[in-house]
Order: C-alpha cells, then sequence, then structure tokens
C-alpha cells in the first residue's frame, strides 16, 4: 500500500495551547496552576495514547500525581498532524511544560519510543536551564546511542499490523486489538518516524537517577541494550528484567513495574520531606553582598 508522506512539523509552526499536551493541567478558573507534591509525567509508545497509564495515580499513592501526556493525531487531538521528527517535538512539549509550571518537582516516565522521548525533553529542560528530573524510568528501550538500525516506518500496512501482532500489541483479543490499530496506523507509522530517524548527540550525561526495565521476551530492547543507559547519567542506574514481551507494562510484569517506581519516588518523597524540616529548623543566614555571588 502507498505510503503517504507526512512533512516534519516546523520549528517556527504555531504550537498547540500547552493544555492539549496535558489534559487537565491547565490553569484553575482562579488563574493558578495546579502543582501537585510531585509529578510522574508519563510518555507513551509509539502509537498510544494516556489510556496506557490509567490507573497508575491509585497505585503510586497520593504524594504522587500521574500526568499522562497527550501527544498529537490521538484523543481530542485527533485532528492534529503527529510528528515525524524528535527535534520540534522535543521543543514543543518541554514548552507545554514550563508554561505549565510543570517543569519543576517532576520524574519521567515513558515506554519504548517514550522512553527516548523523556530523555530528550530531561536534557532539553536542563539545557534551558530547568531542573532536571528527580528520576527518570526508562522502559521497553534500548540507551539512546544504540538508535539508528531499524526502518519499520517503511513497513507496508500489512507488515506493520503483523509486527504489531509478533510484538504481542495486541492483546489477548486479536479482533478488538487489529481494529483499534488500523484506525491508530497513521499515528503509529509517523511515530516510529520519529524513533528510527533520530540520532543521538553527544552531551554531558544527565545527573539524575535513572531505572530501565527490560524483559524476557523483547526483541527490541534486550537486556544488554537497555543496560547501555548506564552511560546517560552520572547518577545510579537500577535494571529490572521481568517477564514478557515488549508491551510487558500491560501484562502480569504490570504490579512489579509500578511497585518499583512507587519504592524509588516514595524514597525522593522522603528526602524532599527532610531536607523542607532541615530548611526550616535552620537559622537565618546574613544576606550576602553581590559581589559575594558567583
Amino acid at each position: 500500500m502507498h505510503t503517504i508522506e507526512r512533512p516534519t512539523r516546523s520549528s517556527s509552526a504555531p504550537s498547540p495551547s500547552a493544555d492539549r499536551w496535558l489534559q487537565g493541567f491547565g490553569p484553575n478558573p482562579d488563574g493558578e496552576v495546579r502543582t501537585p507534591p510531585l509529578r510522574l509525567i508519563c510518555l507513551p509508545y509509539a502509537g498510544g495514547t494516556p489510556s496506557v497509564y490509567r490507573g497508575w495515580s491509585a497505585e503510586l499513592g497520593d504524594g504522587v500525581h500521574v500526568v499522562p501526556v497527550l501527544l498529537p493525531g490521538r484523543g481530542v487531538r485527533v485532528k492534529e498532524m503527529p510528528y515525524t521528527a524528535m527535534g520540534p517535538l522535543v521543543s514543543d512539549l518541554a514548552d507545554a511544560l514550563v508554561e505549565l509550571e510543570l517543569a519543576h518537582d517532576y520524574a519521567l516516565f515513558g515506554h519504548s519510543m517514550g522512553a527516548l522521548l523523556a530523555y530528550e525533553v530531561a536534557c532539553e529542560l536542563r539545557d534551558r536551564g530547568r531542573p532536571e528530573p528527580t528520576h527518570l524510568f526508562v522502559s521497553g528501550s534500548k540507551a539512546p546511542h544504540l538508535y539508528g538500525d531499524r526502518r519499520d516506518h517503511e513497513l507496508s500496512d500489512a507488515e506493520l499490523r503483523q509486527l504489531v501482532s509478533d510484538l504481542g500489541g495486541l492483546g489477548a483479543d486479536d479482533t478488538i486489538g487489529s481494529s483499534y490499530l488500523e484506525r491508530r496506523l497513521p499515528v503509529l507509522r509517523a511515530d516510529l518516524t520519529v524513533c528510527e530517524t533520530y540520532r543521538w548527540a553527544p552531551r554531558h550525561p544527565l545527573r539524575c537517577p535513572m531505572t530501565a526495565f527490560s524483559a524476557t521476551q523483547d526483541p527490541i530492547a534486550p537486556a544488554h541494550e537497555t543496560e547501555a543507559w548506564r552511560v546517560h547519567t552520572r547518577g545510579s542506574l537500577l535494571r529490572h528484567h521481568v517477564e514478557g514481551d515488549h508491551f510487558f507494562l500491560n501484562g502480569p510484569s504490570r504490579p512489579h513495574l509500578l511497585r518499583t517506581i512507587r519504592a524509588e519516588l516514595a524514597r525522593h518523597l522522603d528526602e524532599s520531606n527532610r531536607q523542607g524540616a532541615a530548611t526550616r529548623d535552620r537559622p537565618p543566614t546574613v544576606k550576602r553582598e553581590p559581589s559575594w555571588i558567583y
């Protein structure tokens, strides 16, 4: 079947309003922006939607607010053209996070394409002088410097359907899954183009700790290529190898995944609370003269 070429979104084109990216996280009627204690900003896999993260808030506890990202071409953004290049996508998403004041006290989780996007967003925010995430969770993805060896976005529709099926993306009911996939093929192809035309640009490692998840039956992100994320942080990296295929986060390994995320975020919340208590108990300091400040 003939593949329609979709133009890359120009960086000079006006971006959608910020709250389209993060449904429900725009200003309140009184003009204030919602600021939960710690946000876990969740990025989808290729062709995915925020529904992947339904129910995560209840599993991760009251101190964490799950913020799923809605990319163009799906949901209420179905009429918007999906991106086909990483640079403009990262820039526009970072703009939205900054505008909604979500680029602080946050962690990032991404699966497959979402992991790569989470890493690039973390680097982009750092380059803008914003805080790095408190934690970066990467799932079902090889390290950024290993991308560039696949051309799945050039497959025919039939071949693309077979690939998703082989990876476990249709779930238990292939009939329902195939019907859903049929509607998602253009978005899936665009997302794959983002990933497969991506080339890592050398830069300093992040400082935040990372947790990486690989699965026993995932041919796209085998254990040794997931372990390679280690070079992209100066902090710690813990890797968990779980049972399942490429879409293990939707299967029996999901409880283990969520327990691990909850434990890591609880550690950050405890540390933040201790630092807050120490600050409140600290005696006032003498104000420095401007010439002392570098």
